[in-house]
């Protein structure tokens, strides 16, 4: 019988013995997250700037911007003593249909700040794109320590603090998804009936959208997909992008969360979708090493559960019986992959310089074998 580590596809596993061969990569660190000066091409036109933040009583020293992150971008604003966040789109997100609704964003952290206290206060919206080449708002800034990935065992907080925090961000998940949508006014954000159709059939057409080049995992996933879809299990409002770097840790207690960031894809959807996309960033220890190389979450630092631990205990927070948890984790699976494959695409269209979006091709075909490995074997971990 052959190896399973043959499913591996061989330009995956030729990158792997490179980068043992470099071995260049960098630990993170666990620390707050910090600005650094603005990358190049992302540049904002500081006059305009200045003077409209003037208009609506917003002053302005200076810019840097926050390195992290995949998605919209995000500034700090200074001036004096106070710090301002701005998030935008991308550059180049127009010319992918869909997602980076900086107002949608916006209106989400408004109304769910009543309900939810673990989002950051928000101050202003700006639709006039002629002030910086696209809409943007301005939010407080949430200090507190962050774990990023490729975070090594030598600079983690520990194995007892790591089950602590795991454990705190399932709890909160839970807490998010039992949420009074409609004392937060957030009943028109999204409609429930056909929700989880609507998300496979649209994460499919993103994909075909920015396909770059054939990976026949992909194909093989959307198609199981579209074929196992389940009826939803309830309405709530979602993240949609629930993992390690999107959660602020108190700097005085690890364990305590401060604030959780990223909003842009929240809606009204099937809360177990939410989780599947949250299980998609798990990583287990026991992965093949090619597999692990481009983990987008330091899910496998000691102290974390697995992917099936994290299922049990997000069961019983929540008292509820998930059935087939399969779909929910491919789901995940390829929505992340498709997300990686819309960043490359900006990338090989030129629409960014961003070095990190080079690979990105090949985390896309990681994530595929994952999700594949996951239908065949019928389970969440120990795949290989």
């Amino acid at each position: 019988m052959f190896s399973l580590k043959l499913k591996v596809p061989l330009k995956l596993k030729l990158f792997y013995l490179a980068s043992k061969l470099n071995n260049k990569r960098k630990s993170s660190t666990f620390s707050e997250d910090l600005p650094k000066k603005v990358r190049n091409g992302e540049e904002l036109d500081l006059v305009k700037l200045k003077k409209y933040l003037l208009k609506n009583n917003f002053d302005l020293n200076d810019v840097n911007q926050f390195p992290s992150g995949y998605s919209n971008l995000t500034y700090l604003l200074t001036s004096g003593s106070k710090e301002y966040i701005l998030r935008k789109p991308p550059f180049g997100a127009e010319s992918l249909k869909g997602g980076h609704d900086m107002l949608r964003e916006f209106t989400v952290l408004k109304n769910l700040k009543s309900q939810f206290d673990l989002v950051p206060k928000v101050y202003h919206f700006c639709d006039d794109k002629s002030i910086i080449g696209s809409t943007f708002y301005l939010m407080e800034r949430v200090k507190g320590n962050i774990i990023r990935p490729n975070l090594s065992e030598e600079n983690s907080p520990g194995k007892k603090i790591i089950r602590e925090i795991s454990k705190q961000m399932i709890n909160t998940l839970s807490t998010l998804h039992n949420v009074d949508i409609k004392a937060a006014n957030l009943t028109d954000l999204g409609k429930i009936n056909g929700y989880n159709q609507r998300q496979v059939d649209g994460w499919i057409k993103r994909y075909y959208h920015s396909k770059t080049s054939t990976i026949d995992n992909m194909e093989f996933v959307a198609k199981w997909l579209k074929n196992n879809i389940p009826m939803e299990s309830k309405a709530s409002i979602i993240h949609n992008d629930f993992k390690y770097d999107n959660i602020v840790l108190d700097k005085e207690n690890f364990s305590r969360i401060n604030a959780i960031l990223d909003w842009e894809m929240a809606t009204i959807g099937d809360p177990l979708m939410d989780l599947g996309t949250s299980l998609g960033y798990w990583v287990d220890n026991d992965d093949l090493p090619e597999l692990k190389l481009f983990q987008l979450s330091a899910t496998t630092l000691q102290g974390n559960p697995t992917r099936e631990e994290f299922l049990h205990e997000y069961m019983l927070k929540s008292n509820t019986k998930i059935d087939n948890p399969i779909f929910y984790y491919v789901f995940g699976l390829f929505k992340i992959a498709v997300i990686a494959q819309q960043i490359f695409f900006r990338y090989k269209k030129g629409y960014t310089k961003d070095k990190r979006f080079k690979l990105l091709e090949l985390a896309v075909i990681s994530l595929s074998v994952m999700a594949k490995q996951s239908i065949e074997k019928n389970r969440l971990s120990n795949l290989f």
